[in-house]
C-alpha cells in the first residue's frame, strides 16, 4: 500500500509550494501529477511562451461553454498538463496583487488573509533581482526558492510606453509589487539566467531532494471514511489504485480541476450531484461556482519604424534567436518580452488600480498569429475586479472527461463601461509624444470604431481571456452557506482534506495570478504545520487624492 503523511494532487503553482514545505518540515509527501516531464526548450525558453499553452502534450485543451454576452463564442482556457502546471505554460509574469484585494479578502470571511498577513509569505517565496531599474527590496525577499527578475528592457518601444503613461498624467513606479503599485515601469517575470523558473524547478525539485515523491496518474476522487479523507483513487497505466493518506489530502489541482475533483468526490451541491450517480459527502453549494477570469483586449498600433520584434518573425530569425538562446542563453529568447507595465485607475472614486496593462514591442496574438502590419506594438488591457460571475459544473462522473466550464464573461453592464474605458484610455497613452516616432496608426480596433455600439461590436468580437481562473472553492467563514473551505484551507464538512490553489480566492486579484498562487500554497502549508509568520504592517501607497482625481 502506498502511502504518506501528505498526498498533493496537483503538481502546478500552489501544489510544489505546498509540496517542498512540507518536506523540508520533514513529512512525507506524495505529490499525484497527470502531466508528463517540463523538460524541452518550448517551455524552458521564455521566448517560446505561445507554444506550449497550446500543445496537447502540455496543456488540458479546456474550452469555455459558448459565451452569449460574447455572441456565442467559445474561448480557449490553457491550464497546464505538466510538472509545474499552469507555471510551466504561462507568460512567466510576475504580479503580488493590490494591498486592497487581500484587505477585501479578510473584510469578507477569510480571517488572517489580509496584506499585513500575506506580506510575509510573499517575501519569504521571492528571490527579486531589481536588474538595476528601481525598486525598495525592503519590500521583497531575496533569500527565495522562486527567482524573479526583469528582462533588458532595451527596446526603445518598451522606454517609450512607460514614458508616454507618465506624459499621460500617471505616476511611474520603480516596483508595482513594492509600495506603489499605481503607475508605469518595469515588468517582473519568473525567468532566471534566461529560463523559465518554474514552480517546478522553484519548489518540486527542490521536494523532491527532500524525499517527496511523484506519482504520476489521473486522480478520479477522494477517498473518505466516516467523514475522513483517507486517500486519493488514481488511474495509470490503464489500472485503479489508492494512495493512502496518514494525516491529510490537499487538492492543489487548480480553479478547474480542484473543484471537478470535489464534485467527483460527492462534495458539491446535492441537486446537482445526485442525478450524475454520485453519492453526496457533503453539501456545499458553492463548490464550482463563484468563477472569475480577466478578459482583455490587444490594443495594436502598425510601427512607423523598424523597431519591433517583427523582425525575427520569419525563420531565419526565429532559427537565430533559438540558436542563441539554445547556447548562450541571451538574446530575445531569454524574456517574455513583457518587460514593461502600467496600472491605473479607471475613474475617480476608485481608490486603487482596476485596469492593467502589459505592454509587448510587437502586435501579436498569444495563438502566435501576427498582424497582417508587420511591425507594430500592443498594450493588452481590461478590467481587473469585473462582477461577472460563472460556474464549473461535471458534464459526467467521470474524472476523463473535462468539466462544463461557463464563465459567463460580460454578464454585467458595469462589466460594458469599463471595458470601454479601458480602450479610450490606452488610446489617449498612445497618443502621447513618446510614441511619436513610432506610431502610424492603429490596428485595432481600427479607427472606425468610436462609438460605444462600435466599441461593443469589437469588445464581443475580440476580448480574449488573459488565462486567470480562480475562485471556485471560495474561502470564507465556516458559517457562510457558499464557502468552500474555511481560512486554514479546510473543506467545511469533513475532515482530513483542504484545497490550496488559485480556486480559493474568494475574488480575483488585481493582476496575473501566478504569484498569489504560490503564496496561497505558502500560506497553507503553514496552516498545515500550525505556524504562521508575523504580518508585516508596511503600508502601501494610495493616491492620496483618490476621490476626486482619476490620475
Amino acid at each position: 500500500m502506498r502511502q504518506a503523511d501528505y498526498i498533493v494532487v496537483g503538481a502546478g503553482s500552489a501544489g510544489c509550494a505546498m509540496a517542498y514545505r512540507l518536506a523540508e518540515a520533514g513529512k512525507s509527501v506524495i505529490v499525484i501529477e497527470h502531466g508528463g516531464s517540463d523538460w524541452g526548450p518550448l517551455i524552458n525558453m521564455p521566448g517560446a511562451l505561445s507554444y506550449p499553452m497550446s500543445m496537447k502534450q502540455y496543456d488540458w485543451g479546456y474550452q469555455s461553454e459558448p459565451e452569449p454576452h460574447l455572441g456565442g463564442r467559445q474561448l480557449a482556457c490553457p491550464r497546464g498538463k505538466v510538472v509545474g502546471g499552469s507555471s510551466s505554460i504561462n507568460g512567466m509574469i510576475y504580479v503580488r496583487g493590490h494591498a486592497h484585494d487581500f484587505d477585501y479578502w479578510r473584510d469578507q470571511g477569510a480571517d488572517g488573509w489580509g496584506y499585513a498577513d500575506v506580506l510575509p509569505y510573499y517575501k519569504r517565496q521571492e528571490n527579486w533581482h531589481d536588474g538595476g531599474h528601481g525598486g525598495d527590496p525592503s519590500w521583497r525577499g531575496t533569500n527565495g526558492p522562486l527567482h524573479v527578475s526583469r528582462g533588458k528592457r532595451d527596446n526603445p518601444l518598451v522606454q517609450a510606453f512607460v514614458e508616454a503613461g507618465r506624459q499621460a498624467g500617471y505616476p511611474v513606479t520603480g516596483d508595482y509589487n513594492g509600495q506603489q503599485q499605481e503607475g508605469f515601469g518595469p515588468f517582473d517575470m519568473t525567468v532566471w539566467k534566461g529560463e523559465r523558473w518554474s514552480a517546478a524547478k522553484a519548489y518540486l525539485r527542490p521536494a523532491q531532494k527532500l524525499g517527496a515523491e511523484v506519482v504520476r496518474g489521473l486522480a478520479q476522487k477522494v477517498v473518505f471514511k466516516d467523514g475522513r479523507a483517507i486517500g486519493v483513487e488514481i488511474e495509470r497505466r490503464g489500472q485503479r489504485e489508492v494512495i493512502h493518506a496518514g494525516k491529510e489530502v490537499i487538492l492543489s489541482a487548480g480553479a478547474i480541476n480542484s473543484p471537478q475533483l470535489l464534485l467527483l468526490s460527492g462534495i458539491g451541491p446535492a441537486k446537482e450531484l445526485g442525478p450524475l450517480g454520485i453519492h453526496v459527502i457533503a453539501d456545499r453549494a458553492g463548490v464550482g461556482k463563484n468563477l472569475q477570469d480577466h478578459l482583455e483586449l490587444y490594443i495594436q498600433m502598425a510601427a512607423s519604424q523598424p523597431v519591433s520584434l517583427f523582425k525575427y518573425w520569419n525563420l531565419i530569425g526565429k532559427a537565430y534567436v533559438g540558436a542563441r538562446w539554445l547556447f548562450r542563453r541571451d538574446g530575445p529568447g531569454a524574456s517574455n518580452q513583457f518587460e514593461s507595465c502600467g496600472f491605473i485607475r479607471s475613474r475617480e472614486g476608485v481608490d486603487y488600480p482596476d485596469i492593467q496593462y502589459h505592454f509587448l514591442p510587437l502586435a501579436v496574438r498569444y495563438d502566435g498569429s501576427v498582424a497582417a502590419e508587420g511591425h507594430g506594438f500592443q498594450a493588452h488591457t481590461g478590467p481587473m475586479r469585473s462582477p461577472s460571475r460563472g460556474e464549473i459544473t461535471l458534464k459526467t462522473a467521470h474524472a476523463k472527461d473535462a468539466p462544463r466550464i461557463f464563465f459567463n464573461y460580460m454578464s454585467e453592464e458595469q462589466d460594458w463601461i469599463d471595458f470601454r474605458k479601458c480602450i479610450r484610455l490606452t488610446r489617449e497613452i498612445f497618443a502621447q509624444e513618446a510614441f511619436a516616432p513610432y506610431r502610424r496608426h492603429e490596428i485595432q480596433p481600427g479607427d472606425q470604431a468610436q462609438s460605444d455600439d462600435e466599441l461593443d461590436d469589437v469588445i464581443r468580437e475580440e476580448a480574449e481571456s488573459a488565462y486567470h481562473p480562480c475562485g471556485t472553492c471560495r474561502m470564507g467563514r465556516e458559517d457562510d452557506p457558499t464557502a468552500v473551505v474555511n481560512p486554514q484551507g479546510q473543506v467545511i464538512g469533513v475532515e482530513g482534506l483542504r484545497v490550496a490553489d488559485s480556486s480559493v480566492f474568494p475574488r480575483i486579484t488585481n493582476g496575473n495570478l501566478n504569484a498569489p498562487s504560490i503564496m496561497v500554497g505558502e500560506k497553507i502549508s503553514d496552516h498545515v504545520l500550525g505556524r504562521q509568520l508575523p504580518p508585516d504592517n508596511s503600508a502601501p501607497w494610495v493616491h492620496p487624492d483618490w476621490e476626486n482625481a482619476q490620475r
